[in-house]
């Protein structure tokens, strides 16, 4: 294997734990503020939403597509499945729709 590559990869292995690294060090011990906790508590969310949303309506040619997908998901996943059934559910709500359009 070539020098280079086994640099670059263990490059991105530094640059990809020192993140999480830094931070559990630097706060150790520490209690962070309530309204810090909080804020971060809604991190993930935020995050999923800015991912996903977008995604939704830029799936296909056919807006439906996402709307649909993800109206499903949203509807299984209000009501408590787990990650796996809510996805299995939106590609199975999919593939009747594109059944039924195609």
């Amino acid at each position: 294997m070539n020098n280079t590559i086994i640099i670059m990869i263990l490059g991105m292995a530094v640059v990809t734990y020192l993140p999480r690294l830094i931070p559990f060090v630097m706060f150790q011990g520490k209690e962070l503020p309530p309204f810090v906790q909080a804020v971060l508590k809604n991190v993930p969310y935020a995050t999923l939403g800015a991912l996903i949303v977008p995604g939704i309506f830029l799936i296909n040619e056919d807006i439906m597509y996402g709307v649909i997908g993800g109206a499903v998901a949203l509807v299984v996943a209000y009501f408590g499945a787990n990650v796996i059934l809510v996805v299995i559910s939106a590609i199975a709500a999919l593939s009747v729709y594109s059944w039924v359009v195609g």
